[in-house]
């Protein structure tokens, strides 16, 4: 039994539109092996272990023309594609890249949920920038995240969180796609169930046992026949079929940490130079605790060398940073006690933390880590 035009009416009214943006990362381990190690470039390159009972973690564009994708057992992988070039995983690299594409993110909005290390949407229905549109915004993101990282980004914007994910994936890789509210119902129609995220390889059997194999056919079935059929799944199949999805973007966890760095393209040599260098990261930092109304008791400063040896300096108080004037001077201070330096300066970074504690009596306490 169709639903009555009454009731499609009645839940399209209640279906709050929102500006989501869906932004996934291209192949991203493989991606960022391939940025960091040019012989890799144009090669299919799969992360991972190459052993007997090693599975593929990632795999780049070039390996998947043959059929590998990720976790596919190794041994089949090279099966497929015998010139496979598996590469060791390197985490702390790839959560250091998604730290920085999160940075990007944030500068448009708070409402950010993580899905993965290279994956999340984004709620910029109201956004810091004051922008109106979510495709602008979302063409900036992905500029901006090939400027800083060197990788490529793929998005799907629409009006709500199932949609904008189906959308990001229409136009892999380097792409950007949108489906306006107008436009939901017909995409979802010709949309084969088994695309539809949150439908696996068993449910999409079920379905096409019982004569749904596309969106339109999910949407011809009633509320109480996909109850019965699915149990309470059934009304979550129910409203996609109709283009309704009333999950909010949430933040996955409180922050503990909030921080930013810059690498140059000219080496810092002076105690002077590195200050000026060091002032826009600031900034930045403290735009985000005034965004995020928090207060952090400690600051870190992050020195990276020429040779790339680094260090980090820190400083933790007992009373909370109230003003940016403050955290410049405390910053600076850091700074100072890594001059004289042997080797020039590439990269700066500053993080404030021990977020949103409460005050204690004043006092300091110097951390060298």
């Amino acid at each position: 039994m169709i639903a009555s035009v009454k009731d499609e009416a009645h839940l399209a009214a209640a279906a709050p539109l929102r500006k989501v943006i869906h932004v996934d990362m291209d192949a991203f381990f493989a991606s960022v092996e391939q940025r960091d190690f040019p012989d890799l470039r144009g090669k299919p390159v799969a992360v991972g272990g190459g052993g007997l009972r090693g599975v593929v973690a990632a795999a780049s564009y070039e390996a998947r023309k043959f059929g590998v994708h990720s976790a596919m057992p190794s041994v089949t992988a090279l099966r497929k594609c015998p010139d496979l070039i598996f590469v060791r995983h390197r985490f702390d690299v790839y959560r250091e890249v998604s730290r920085q594409i999160r940075e990007i993110f944030e500068d448009y909005t708070t409402l950010v949920e993580p899905l993965s290390l290279d994956e999340a949407y984004l709620d910029v229905t109201q956004n810091h920038k004051g922008m109106g549109s979510a495709t602008l915004i979302a063409e900036e993101i992905r500029k901006r995240i090939n400027e800083i990282t060197g990788l490529t980004a793929s998005a799907g914007v629409s009006y709500n969180k199932f949609l904008a994910k189906l959308a990001s994936g229409q136009n892999k890789p380097d792409g950007l796609f949108i489906i306006p509210p107008d436009a939901g119902a017909e995409f979802i129609a010709r949309l084969p169930v088994s695309k539809f995220h949150g439908i696996g390889p068993a449910t999409t059997a079920k379905m096409k046992g019982l004569g749904i194999h596309t969106g339109l056919d999910l949407k011809a079935r009633s509320l109480s026949f996909l109850n019965a059929h699915f149990g309470v799944s059934g009304a979550y199949y129910y409203h996609l079929a109709r283009g309704i999805d009333n999950r909010r973007v949430c933040p996955d966890r409180v922050r503990k940490s909030i921080g930013s760095e810059n690498t140059f393209f000219e080496d810092l040599g002076s105690l002077e130079a590195a200050k000026e260098a060091l002032v826009p990261i600031i900034d930045k930092v403290w735009r985000h605790v005034e965004r995020y109304q928090t207060k952090a008791r400690c600051v870190t400063l992050k020195v990276k060398f020429t040779d790339f040896k680094q260090i980090t300096r820190s400083l933790t108080r007992t009373i909370p940073i109230s003003r940016r004037e403050e955290m410049e001077r405390l910053s600076f201070a850091l700074l100072a006690g890594v001059f004289p330096i042997a080797k020039n300066i590439r990269l700066l970074g500053v993080t404030l933390s021990s977020l949103g504690e409460e005050d204690e009596p004043s006092a300091v306490q110097l951390a060298l880590l």
